[in-house]
């Protein structure tokens, strides 16, 4: 008797455990009717960004330098949440793919973009041997790339446009615009000056973009006047360590943003920053 009880209590408590899970995706998804996320998760000094389309689809550029992204992610995340669509790596340095590895041990992963840069570091043959092992479809980043995440909503790739294995790493960072109806985000991974300047003479304004991630941690070998000019964002995010060894951002950098009147959000200030997007508008949670 005393079995049957406690098999009833079993079955009892999985149920229960069910139905809750069916509650809280209800309620998640009835939040996210029609609402893009995008989230610029606090990994130090690093980038790592999370996008979630209405529909539920993932994608993460980049993931910080160790495993601090998983704590991040599990903030942002479902918690019975096991995968995630694309990860996109912009490009070989470990304050960028550190930690994919940890990413791909603990999620599914789909897809993975690369720029096609190699790197000689154990962090990057780390990443590769993973990615072989748990067979992740690889794809190079190329410009005129779309990725569709749901009705209206787009990650185009902007650069890189050519073979870029033997350019030096920030040079063939991935650059992508991410499009929602009326509004968008721009992503430049660690682009420099001149690659700026190679962009804004090919795209001129359709640079615009609402948000803005500030190329290169906010060092001043990036964000010329000219990109920030046509790109006319009105929120300039920069991903950084509090008191990091650079000294990112430095000083030429705000100074820009604060002449064009961009409102400066850093994770080193605020935490994992997140904006939501209805298509017509900007929202920061």
């Amino acid at each position: 008797m005393n079995s049957v009880r406690s098999n009833l209590n079993s079955y009892l408590f999985v149920g229960l455990f069910l139905v809750n899970v069916f509650i809280w995706q209800a309620v998640f998804a009835g939040e996210r009717n029609g609402i893009l996320t995008v989230a610029f998760l606090d990994v130090g000094q690093g980038d790592a960004i999370f996008i979630e389309a209405p529909n539920g689809n993932q994608v993460l550029i980049d993931g910080g330098a160790n495993k601090s992204v998983l704590r991040q992610l599990s903030n942002v995340m479902l918690f019975y949440d096991r995968s995630i669509d694309i990860v996109l790596a912009t490009h070989p340095d470990k304050d960028h793919i550190g930690g994919l590895v940890s990413v791909l041990e603990r999620y599914k992963v789909e897809k993975i973009l690369e720029s096609g840069v190699k790197s000689n570091t154990g962090v990057y043959q780390s990443l590769q041997n993973i990615i072989l092992e748990r067979e992740v479809s690889r794809i190079l980043a190329r410009r005129g790339m779309t990725i569709v995440l749901d009705d209206g909503i787009f990650l185009n790739i902007l650069f890189p446009d050519r073979d870029v294995s033997g350019i030096e790493s920030n040079d063939a960072s991935i650059i992508a615009q991410l499009v929602y109806g009326e509004t968008e985000f721009l992503f430049t991974g660690d682009a420099p000056q001149k690659i700026e300047r190679y962009l804004a003479s090919i795209y001129g304004k359709a640079l615009q973009s609402d948000v803005l991630k500030v190329s290169h941690h906010g060092s001043k070998t990036s964000s010329s006047q000219q990109f920030i000019g046509f790109v006319s964002p009105d929120y300039a995010v920069i991903s950084a360590g509090r008191d990091n060894r650079y000294g990112h951002p430095h000083k030429e950098v705000l100074e820009t943003f604060e002449q064009f009147e961009i409102k400066i959000l850093s994770t080193y200030e605020e935490g994992t920053i997140l904006f939501e997007s209805d298509g017509e508008s900007i929202f920061v949670r």
